[in-house]
């Protein structure tokens, strides 16, 4: 048995490995980082994931880090303590900047995976060397954020724009509210394209952001190169998972092979239809989270 903070403990096997068969933990401050699961789910089809909204308490990206890491406490101590998580998957680029150093010092025997807004691709990619970024203003704020920008230096001019309310209105499926604050944030920006001065690389640093690529695509022009952060996300986790011994092997007689759970703090059918409209999956209902 291990102990977490807060007396929380997890079963492991009798050699005090996690199971194979145990589900993968994926939580996001909402529906954003189901474009991250559907990365996960393409690279790792035979895992078990349970995924974790907590639209309830969102957004994020525009609350202090107080908030921030409060509640991505909250979802680590429920996915330990109702659920048999081998392996975190923070899917929100606001959490990971503010609260993933802490939660690997307070879980230190779970691994956890993080993502960040990718701006190293994008600097493999560029032509221009001008590269465009959206996030969320509590990701290019973050300490995470200015460290990774620093490590970058001189390697591209970086045009960075906080996107307020965009996150929020994708989550509420606002067509109106988000072609418009699309609109308003690109042109903020300056110009795109593949010519000298133009940015050429798009960054979507919001896991939200790529289920609007058909709303911004229209607005940057079609030879501009989109990047986020979900491959990335996917490929590290088969990594942790194969370092371990523990990705999982299929099995004629288990019908759990590829299962997934949902789980919410927020609204259950709205995270029914974002899945069934953003991933084409029909579920069951999510259950709704009281933490």
């Amino acid at each position: 048995m291990t102990r977490y903070p807060d007396g929380l403990t997890k079963d492991v096997d009798a050699t005090g490995q996690h199971r194979r068969g145990d589900a993968i933990g994926v939580f996001d401050s909402g529906v954003g980082g189901l474009s991250v699961l559907r990365a996960l789910r393409a690279e790792l089809p035979l895992e078990t994931f349970f995924y974790l909204s907590d639209s309830g308490h969102a957004p994020y990206g525009e609350r202090d880090d107080s908030h921030v890491i409060r509640r991505s406490h909250a979802a680590v101590r429920y996915l330990i303590d109702h659920h048999h998580i081998k392996t975190l998957v923070v899917a929100c680029n606001t959490a990971t900047a503010a609260a993933i150093k802490l939660l690997r010092q307070d879980y230190p025997e779970l691994p956890i995976v993080g993502i960040e807004p990718a701006l190293k691709p994008a600097c493999v990619h560029s032509k221009t060397r001008q590269i465009g970024v959206m996030a969320t203003r509590g990701t290019l704020n973050s300490e995470k954020f200015r460290v990774l920008l620093a490590s970058l230096h001189g390697q591209a001019t970086f045009v960075l724009q906080p996107c307020d309310g965009l996150a929020d209105a994708i989550e509420r499926d606002d067509a109106i509210k988000t072609i418009a604050l699309c609109a308003d944030f690109t042109r903020a920006m300056g110009r795109f394209g593949t010519e000298k001065g133009e940015m050429d690389t798009l960054v979507l640093g919001c896991t939200h952001y790529p289920f609007i690529e058909h709303v911004l695509r229209p607005l940057v022009g079609k030879d501009v190169i989109f990047l986020e952060g979900g491959a990335p996300v996917a490929r590290q986790t088969r990594r942790v998972l194969a370092e371990r011994g523990w990705l999982a092997q299929s099995s004629e007689s288990s019908a759990q092979d590829g299962a997934l759970a949902l789980g919410t703090t927020g609204d259950p059918q709205r995270l029914r239809d974002a899945i069934e409209r953003w991933l084409l999956m029909s579920v069951t209902a999510p259950t709704r989270v009281l933490i």
